[in-house]
């Protein structure tokens, strides 16, 4: 069991956050079930990069997040070909 307290950006630190785009997370695969749910509210981003001037991340994970933010498809995928 891993307890305790580590400093963000602190050396030793098994992990930390990265901007949205920069790290592991599928943000795109998040998107599309939300979007395959009906999910209709805001997207958010609490950005948190130690290794990252701030200002220059939250805009760059502002612009990813919005590029994501695409609709929803209102029409069934074969639908979409018979016209």
């Amino acid at each position: 069991v891993f307890g305790g307290h580590t400093d963000f950006g602190a050396d030793g630190r098994f992990w930390d956050f990265r901007s949205p785009g920069r790290g592991r997370i599928d943000f795109e695969a998040i998107v599309r079930v939300l979007n395959h749910v009906g999910y209709e509210g805001p997207l958010t981003v609490e950005w948190e990069d130690p290794m990252m001037d701030r200002e220059h991340g939250a805009t760059e994970a502002a612009a990813f997040v919005h590029r994501l933010d695409f609709p929803r498809s209102t029409i069934a995928f074969d639908a979409a070909f018979s016209e």
